[in-house]
């Protein structure tokens, strides 16, 4: 009995942990606009260089310190885990890219729709990719879900591209990952490498031409392009212990923590309008997840019994 109720105590203890590990990276993950806003004054494209290049150097850092660059290096050898890494890194730019223009160019709530819709464009490419099968109710999900952002392509005049490009690309890196043999931090650290070379030789070349933001910078945006990486890598760690430790329930419905933040930030910190016809578009993308995630937890608890 004694031992049973200290194991329940050591799990009970371990999902606590795991659940504020992946709270606190969801908070984090909608907290970054403000990071990036901090930094509006630099261009999108050269706070993505810092971003690659001190990234890089964190999770090197980190991997260095827990003994694991040999097995790293191992992994590396395999052709295919190498095509899948710069597969994955081209996507991460481009996200990364897309991102920061969006939040320093003020498409805060527009960028925040494409980690709305980032599940169920997953569920989609499962479909086309993988051959999966969508019950009913996930059909019906998808189908609310286009009608969410076809209604605010039409209200607006234009498709929301922001939303679009976000939710492809990570749902594209999130299925290119799922196959790839690396862990987390070592992927990261395999796709910052490989962006890092175009990265260095781009922030050297607006050096030479004397246009570089970090060498006229102020003491604290040089501190805040120095410490993107952790920005970057921080969250990502969090969110790996936390998804090691809770049930994939809590982890699912913590997703949409971080776009919540977002969006309530673009808002009501930032200003940016949200009229009643993106309101409306809005409320069938939440009607659409709600109800997606609904049905998963349902038919996972009919698979239980």
């Amino acid at each position: 009995m004694l031992k049973k109720r200290q194991e329940r105590e050591r799990t009970g203890t371990t999902q606590r942990a795991g659940l504020a590990a992946a709270v606190g990276a969801s908070l984090l993950w909608g907290c970054l606009p403000v990071y990036w806003k901090a930094l509006s004054r630099v261009p999108a494209l050269e706070i993505i260089c810092h971003r690659i290049i001190w990234s890089m150097v964190f999770t090197l850092a980190i991997l260095a310190a827990q003994g694991r660059l040999r097995q790293l290096w191992r992994e590396l050898t395999i052709p295919v885990t190498r095509l899948t890494f710069l597969a994955t890194s081209l996507l991460v730019a481009v996200n990364w890219l897309t991102y920061i223009w969006a939040v320093n160019n003020d498409y805060i709530v527009e960028a925040s729709l494409g980690y709305f819709i980032n599940p169920l464009v997953s569920a989609l490419l499962g479909v086309v990719v993988l051959k999966e099968r969508l019950r009913p109710g996930q059909w019906l999900a998808l189908a609310l879900a286009a009608s969410g952002v076809g209604y605010l392509a039409l209200s607006h005049g234009r498709i929301p591209w922001i939303a679009l490009v976000l939710a492809g690309t990570f749902s594209l890196y999130s299925l290119l990952r799922k196959t790839a043999r690396l862990p987390s931090l070592e992927g990261l650290f395999c796709e910052t490498c490989l962006l890092s070379l175009p990265a260095a030789a781009l922030l050297l070349l607006t050096n030479s031409r004397g246009t570089a933001s970090f060498a006229m910078a102020d003491p604290t945006t040089m501190i805040l392009l120095i410490c993107s990486g952790i920005a970057t890598s921080a969250p990502l760690l969090l969110f790996v212990y936390g998804a090691q430790r809770i049930h994939l329930t809590a982890l699912g419905l913590l997703q949409y923590l971080a776009p919540t933040l977002q969006l309530l930030l673009g808002i009501f910190l930032y200003h940016e309008p949200f009229p009643r016809e993106k309101g409306i578009g809005f409320v069938l993308v939440w009607t659409a997840l709600g109800l997606y995630t609904l049905e998963g937890i349902l038919w996972r608890k009919g698979v239980r019994r």
